[in-house]
């Protein structure tokens, strides 16, 4: 690159900044900036805010997707945890003596399917061991 070149481009640039001081000060003094320059600076000042913008987004979308893949990996391990090798079969449960057999439980804590059973059997007046529940279900 010849000095002449470098100087010249040297000088272009100190036009431009001096300019670009001129229409600065001449804001600051409260005069109008021309058209051009005052459209110029907006679409800038947008563009610089909508950039911002798509990089967040980017980040935040990033993120997310490294979150869900660390919960998926951490949801695989656990069910790929060993299973024992040979499970005994259980024995069939043996029922209590004057049990009818089992009641299932549908949206029903045990403590409340007991309260009811009790209950039951206090305004039949019968005891409960001849009552026999098949299941108790919670109306919602």
């Amino acid at each position: 690159m010849s000095i002449a070149f470098a100087e010249e481009m040297i000088g272009d640039a100190v036009q431009e900044a001096t300019a670009a001081a001129e229409a600065g000060a001449a804001a600051i003094k409260g005069e109008m900036l021309p058209t051009g320059t005052a459209l110029l600076d907006a679409v800038l000042g947008y563009l610089v805010v909508f950039i911002g913008l798509v990089l967040l987004m980017v980040v935040v979308i990033i993120v997310g997707k490294i979150m869900v893949s660390k919960a998926n990996a951490k949801k695989t391990a656990e069910t790929a945890a060993p299973v024992p090798a040979a499970a005994v079969p259980e024995a069939p449960r043996q029922l209590a003596p004057g049990s009818a057999g089992e009641v299932k439980l549908y949206d029903t804590d045990p403590r409340d399917a007991a309260m009811i059973m009790a209950i039951v059997a206090d305004k039949l007046q019968k005891p409960l061991n001849e009552l026999r529940f098949v299941s108790i279900k919670e109306v919602k």
